[in-house]
């Protein structure tokens, strides 16, 4: 009986060594590791900035602040663009949960008077050769110069003026929705609602 008793204490005794140690390292790790995360998101940022808006000279990061999204949906990040102090644009990073594997992250450029620049797919888990043909030329130049407060950003099927793509009915209709409320959010931003 005395020997269970000490194999069961050395038992318990090692499990919480190991866990200790588990824990210190990963701890360590994370630490270590928390610097260059930071930094490769903030350079992921700049790209998908850099490409849905041009003629910047500031740090649009930098100068970041969020806006309440309608629908009490969860804030936007906004990302002012200006030369010489005055601004010509703004980056909106936006979302839809609609997709049909998941979220859809898009980077949309607008200029002052609410036009679209451009559109990057920051992130989404479509179904490959199908959903994820939203990152193809073709659909996101249907984007391009529009102003959702005139142009009916929907897809044709539900009435609006995008061509869906052929078999990601429901990927097309996710993406348009993200648009509009970068679209949407960015009016009322204008209206007075920004947040940090």
């Amino acid at each position: 009986m005395a020997a269970a008793k000490s194999t069961f204490l050395n038992l318990v005794i090692t499990l919480g060594i190991i866990t200790l140690v588990g824990s210190l390292a990963l701890g360590y790790v994370f630490q270590w590791t928390k610097g260059p995360i930071a930094q490769a998101q903030m350079e992921k940022q700049l790209r998908a900035i850099e490409a849905v808006i041009n003629g910047y000279d500031n740090n649009p990061v930098a100068d970041k602040f969020k806006v309440a999204a309608q629908e009490g949906l969860d804030s936007l990040e906004f990302f002012p663009a200006k030369a010489a102090g005055e601004l010509i644009g703004m980056a909106i990073k936006t979302k839809s949960s609609k997709g049909y594997s998941g979220d859809i992250w898009l980077m949309v450029g607008f200029n002052k008077q609410g036009e679209i620049q451009r559109v990057v797919v920051i992130e989404h888990k479509e179904t490959p050769g199908l959903g994820s043909k939203l990152t193809d030329k073709k659909f996101l130049d249907q984007f391009l110069n529009r102003n959702p407060a005139s142009d009916n950003l929907k897809v044709k099927k539900d009435g609006g003026s995008i061509d869906a793509i052929t078999g990601a009915t429901i990927s097309s209709r996710a993406f348009s929705e993200a648009v509009q409320r970068a679209y949407e959010t960015f009016q009322s931003m204008q209206h007075g609602n920004a947040t940090n």
